[in-house]
């Protein structure tokens, strides 16, 4: 039997290859215990010892491992002794830098795909049926396992599917157990993690709230902080996380922005503050918004907008208090911002990604930024978030709320953000969310977005006459991470009671209509 490493957050390393999903076998890995990693496919073999991984994981990725210019790996990688697991393309390397043959066979599988269990699995697929279905996405393929290796699983047009070597403790699929349609993909990860590395599963919420409360104490010191409260999970939980580590050093700060649905104000003044007994400071800072993001229809630029105009009114905040902080002998230089994993990958922040859109509190922050920033959920998913959110004894109003964006309804306009055009959303996304309330839905999706396209106008008939008016979308979706998403099926009845209240009770909307796209291809937010 296999005794198990504690890993005391020693990291699984993702390697990413440039993988649709590497962000979700990450995820995998933590939701088997045991905290993960990314890094890009340059990380040398030094780079990683440095990290000293408790195991290595080697994602998929869009190229051909023979084709001139393809993602490699560093050869020394494999020579560490860390125990490894291939996927897809990764798969490939391990077989191509191991002595094994890849090659373009002209045999393709995209999609479910039956696989059948060999040499009775090995450790990797032991205990599980000899026929599964699984979710391919290959054209080339391993014709010749690497010498010492077993194989563990075909098809009929991949004989080599799956591989291990149970001394060197190397292993492979061809196929991609991070997502659910693979039916065993979970416990083809959970083997290699447990069985085959023999990690413990000791990484959980209660071990990140520890973890970050030292990394907080020894960051700020006696140092005051700011918190940007918006009143959303992901600040509400950083907040509070940092008010765990340093008590009455932090203020919380709230700006309005004029940008808030109907009630959020209210609900960060009294909910939050009576539950965590957090100083509060708020910010009337709606027109100052409203002004700079005047005649700004780009959603980039608007992006931006918010970001700096949020550190310019923290600014303010720090200013003010310059005279109280220095009676205490410390400057205010520490602001708490409630960043998440997925924020940082679509900034272009995570490894070997692309800047799919900025958000406020990544991309979008000012070059002159003053404040040393504390994001102790920066590498974290939203439902980990919300884990460490009741670990600390939040109210499941705040824990479980959908997530609202901190640019908030400023990129829910597609066009010119105006307070007439505010007004129009608000009232419209007011009724969304209260009729999906009442017909007990807020539980079955991650989020519902409700977009005005403000640049758009369609025509329509109301009270007998002709309108000229704007479309609303409705944008409901169901997401694990944020990663990926697909839009929520929702009960016809009740998208026809939000669609007639609003053409009905909205001002200058004639028209609703639902978006039944995914992520990918599209982002949940329009902008």
């Amino acid at each position: 039997m296999t005794t198990q490493t504690e890993t005391a957050q020693r990291p699984v390393l993702v390697v990413d290859f440039g993988a649709q999903y590497a962000q979700l076998i990450a995820r995998r890995v933590r939701e088997a215990g045991v905290y993960s990693e990314l890094v890009p496919h340059t990380v040398t073999a030094a780079e990683v010892e440095a990290k000293n991984p408790v195991a290595i994981i080697l994602s998929g990725g869009p190229s051909s491992v023979y084709e001139p210019g393809a993602p490699s790996l560093d050869p020394g990688v494999l020579q560490l002794g860390v125990p490894t697991l291939g996927i897809c393309y990764g798969f490939q390397v391990m077989a191509q830098q191991l002595g094994g043959e890849v090659a373009n066979t002209g045999l393709r599988e995209y999609g479910a795909t039956d696989a059948v269990v060999v040499n009775d699995g090995g450790v990797l697929l032991g205990g599980q049926p000899a026929e599964q279905n699984v979710w391919m996405s290959h054209g080339d393929q391993v014709a010749t396992a690497p010498a010492g290796f077993e194989v563990l699983a075909s098809t009929a047009a991949t004989p080599v599917a799956a591989f291990g070597n149970a001394e060197k403790c190397f292993y492979g699929v061809q196929w991609h157990p991070e997502v659910k349609h693979s039916d065993y993909g979970q416990d083809v990860l959970t083997n290699f993690l447990h069985k085959a590395a023999g990690l413990a599963a000791d990484w959980n919420s209660g071990n990140v709230i520890a973890e970050q409360v030292d990394r907080i104490r020894a960051q700020v010191g006696t140092g005051r902080v700011l918190s940007a409260l918006s009143g959303g999970v992901d600040s509400a939980v950083s907040t509070a996380l940092v008010h765990k580590a340093v008590g009455d050093q932090l203020v919380a700060v709230f700006v309005d922005h004029g940008l808030l649905r109907k009630g959020e104000r209210e609900q960060v003044e009294n909910d939050y503050v009576a539950s965590t007994g957090v100083r509060l400071i708020t910010v009337d800072a709606r027109d100052t918004f409203l002004n700079a993001l005047a005649g700004v229809s780009d959603p980039e630029q608007k992006r931006k907008i918010i970001g700096r105009e949020f550190i310019r009114a923290f600014e303010k905040v720090q200013a003010d208090l310059v005279a109280e902080a220095a009676a205490e002998g410390e400057p205010i230089r520490f602001l708490v911002q409630g960043t998440l994993y997925p924020d940082v990958v679509e900034s272009g922040g995570g490894a070997g990604t692309a800047n799919i859109k900025s958000h406020h509190n990544v991309g979008g922050l000012p070059e002159d930024l003053q404040f040393e920033l504390v994001e102790p959920l920066r590498t974290l998913f939203k439902d980990e978030v919300r884990a460490i959110g009741r670990e600390l004894g939040l109210p499941e109003a705040i824990v479980g709320r959908q997530p609202f964006p901190g640019p908030g309804l400023g990129i829910r306009i597609v066009g010119e953000v105006t307070a007439d055009r505010l007004e129009i959303l608000r009232d419209a996304d007011a009724i969304a969310r209260e009729e999906l309330t009442k017909a007990g839905l807020d539980g079955e999706i991650w989020q519902c977005p409700v977009v005005l396209l403000a640049d758009v106008r369609s025509v329509g008939v109301q009270g007998d006459g002709r309108t000229y008016g704007h479309p609303i979308v409705l944008r409901p979706v169901s997401s694990e991470d944020a990663m990926t998403a697909d839009w929520t099926r929702l009960p016809y009845d009740v998208l026809s009671k939000i669609s007639n209240r609003i053409t009905n009770e909205v001002r200058e909307v004639n028209r609703v209509v639902l978006d039944v796209t995914s992520k990918p291809p599209g982002t949940i937010e329009w902008e």
